[in-house]
């Protein structure tokens, strides 16, 4: 699937609200996928629509739009578009990367984070299939990134106590903070994610 596998029209009807920290659903280990039907298929429709909604979208994890499989999609715009239903990321060697990271459900936010420069991904695709793929960079970055979601860890608790709850205190000031979720489509996600932003978020 790519971003122009529907049409706009298409896309906002399937484009869902993005999960805003605080929320609990942020939090949950994530319960694999055991019967693939249409409704994985719907999922993985969902989770691609909402985040090519938002420009710097590269990655969105179930729990992201408030649902609760191991489901993930990636669009690194490295010519990879992924849909991985119970991941498994296993990195492959020891270099690390530094860069900045940010998340769609921590919009506006973002930190220098260290990651693993390359990594693999297994899992299964919508239909049952099982998938394998590697990844360095960005992408690999990715994968990490959606996988701690699907675990319930954000990319902040990779960061000590002190910088993390900097960060915390930042968003409790933020217009969105207390806010469930937001549509990505609103004026108010935009504002929040930062009109000029071009940094690549998941």
């Amino acid at each position: 699937m790519t971003d122009d596998a529907t049409t706009p029209e298409e896309a906002a009807h399937a484009c869902q609200p993005v999960t805003l920290w605080g929320n609990p659903v942020l939090r949950k280990r994530c319960t694999p996928v055991t019967v693939f039907d249409a409704e994985v298929q719907r999922l993985v429709d969902q989770l691609f629509e909402t985040m090519y909604a938002i420009p710097t979208g590269v990655g969105l994890a179930a729990n992201q739009i408030g649902r609760t499989e191991r489901v993930f999609v990636v669009d690194c715009r490295d010519g990879l578009v992924a849909a991985v239903v119970n991941p498994t990321v296993t990195v492959l060697d020891a270099d690390l990367q530094e860069g900045g990271e940010g998340c769609l459900s921590l919009p506006g936010m973002g930190l220098p984070t260290t990651r693993a420069m390359r990594c693999r991904v297994t899992g299964q695709d919508a239909k049952g299939n099982e998938i394998a793929y590697e990844g360095e960079g960005l992408r690999a970055r990715a994968f990490q990134h959606e996988t701690d979601h699907l675990n319930g860890r954000l990319y902040i608790d990779l960061h000590p106590t002190k910088v993390r709850k900097r960060l915390e205190d930042e968003m409790r000031a933020e217009e969105w903070f207390g806010l469930p979720h937001l549509d990505p489509l609103s004026e108010e996600y935009r504002r929040a994610q930062g009109e000029d932003e071009d940094e690549p978020v998941e």
